[in-house]
């Protein structure tokens, strides 16, 4: 197996683990109820997806 040169500094090791971080999701606002909800998928608060009524959710029906 192959071995490295020269050991990599610390700097460089933390420079490469900087991108090791989480992401903040990206929320979007429901063209129906104008909740924040995920891209790409049903409103959980809703139910609609794409202008259609998917899921049937308990705060819908109050």
């Amino acid at each position: 197996m192959a071995q490295p040169k020269r050991r990599w500094s610390k700097a460089r090791t933390g420079l490469r683990r900087s991108t090791w971080k989480l992401e903040n999701k990206n929320l979007v606002e429901c063209p129906h109820c104008h909740e924040k909800m995920m891209q790409h998928r049903v409103c959980p608060s809703c139910g609609y997806y794409d202008g259609k009524k998917v899921v049937s959710t308990e705060s819908a029906e109050n």
